[in-house]
């Protein structure tokens, strides 16, 4: 499972950064507990071990993990990052549950076979008060991408199917929508603090303009992110919710 190869950047990264500095904030020099299920190579780990956290990355691939120690030893950073082969179906098994201040699931729950039982693994291993982030694939970004490229078939599939599904050899087992994401989360026992969307417009604008202004680009994205109307034509999905104290 390597979820975590695309790190998400932008609106997604300083929400992120975010969560890490309050939990500095909270125990002054303790490197912050984080945990990237599904983290792949350190897409995640890395820039976050480079803030100052331990990061433990549980993926079940062995050559991920490989370049995830490779990766972490190039940035100077491979001291703060461990990696342990694993998944997220017997996560109790592969870290201790309760002992991270942030636990990342960035690309995860549209590929597990139980996605409840994900989050509910997810905050598990997140201490009380500690941040879980998800990172999901948008079903209505998908639809409206296959209808810009004429693929009306799989558009209508996509739009009709329960789970946003183009069938079995669809290697999405699920894509989500901001509602039924903040009710997956809040079933699970968790407080949503933010939900917004990545790549809103960044992920439309044209290559030329895109060289042209850049800042713009990252402009516009900030201001989109968490309008609701571009919200739920996202091509991602990111959610930043809380384990409740008690």
């Amino acid at each position: 499972m390597q979820a975590g190869d695309r790190a998400g950047g932008g609106q997604v990264f300083r929400a992120v950064a975010a969560e890490v500095a309050a939990a500095q904030e909270r125990a002054p020099g303790a490197a912050p507990a984080v945990l990237d299920v599904g983290g792949g190579s350190g897409a995640w780990a890395v820039p976050l071990a480079r803030l100052g956290c331990a990061v433990t990355v549980v993926d079940h691939s062995p050559n991920a993990l490989a370049a995830l120690q490779r990766r972490a030893r190039e940035a100077g950073v491979d001291r703060l990052v461990t990696a342990v082969q694993g998944d997220v179906d017997a996560l109790a098994d592969a870290v201790p549950v309760g002992g991270a201040d942030l636990v990342l699931g960035h690309g995860l729950l549209e590929v597990v076979d139980d996605a409840r039982a994900a989050v509910a693994a997810l905050a598990a291993a997140g201490k009380p008060g500690g941040a879980v982030s998800v990172l999901v694939t948008g079903r209505l970004a998908a639809v409206l991408a296959r209808t810009i490229a004429g693929r009306l078939t799989e558009a209508r599939t996509l739009l009709t199917d329960p789970d946003g599904r183009l069938g079995e050899r669809d290697g999405v087992r699920r894509r989500l929508d901001a509602g039924p994401l903040r009710t997956l989360l809040e079933d699970g026992g968790l407080l949503v603090e933010l939900l917004q969307g990545d790549g809103v417009l960044e992920s439309w604008v044209p290559g030329s303009a895109r060289d042209d202004g850049p800042g713009l680009v990252t402009e516009l994205e900030a201001l989109g992110a968490g309008e609701p109307g571009l919200l739920a034509v996202a091509p991602r999905l990111h959610a930043l919710a809380r384990r409740p104290l008690a």
